[in-house]
């Protein structure tokens, strides 16, 4: 119709993208892309469970440690999961789900 803009949103522009970056082998996240979502995560991550544990224990002391071990643990945890997905080829899990 006369008048209406184009679609806009991830369809449209995935049909913009070339096919080989939307499906091919280059998708791929860099380490340092990893590590900054391991570190924006564990930081929302760590605050809720800092607040959890003053919830519960009602020391400030107590729940700054607990908050501090789990942000080391969990960051090493997340990003080694992050680079373990990375190892998976494309597309392999739908496919052997489809199996």
């Amino acid at each position: 119709m006369p008048g209406l803009s184009p679609p806009v949103g991830p369809a449209s522009v995935a049909s913009t993208q070339p096919k080989d970056l939307a499906t091919g082998p280059n998708l791929r996240e860099s380490h340092l892309r990893s590590i900054l979502k391991a570190f924006s995560w564990r930081i929302i991550a760590t605050l809720t469970t800092g607040l959890i544990a003053y919830a519960i224990t009602g020391e400030i002391d107590t729940a700054i440690l607990i908050g501090s071990i789990e942000f080391v643990l969990k960051f090493v945890i997340y990003y080694v999961h992050e680079r373990l997905w990375q190892l998976a080829p494309r597309g392999s899990v739908r496919r052997l789900l489809r199996h």
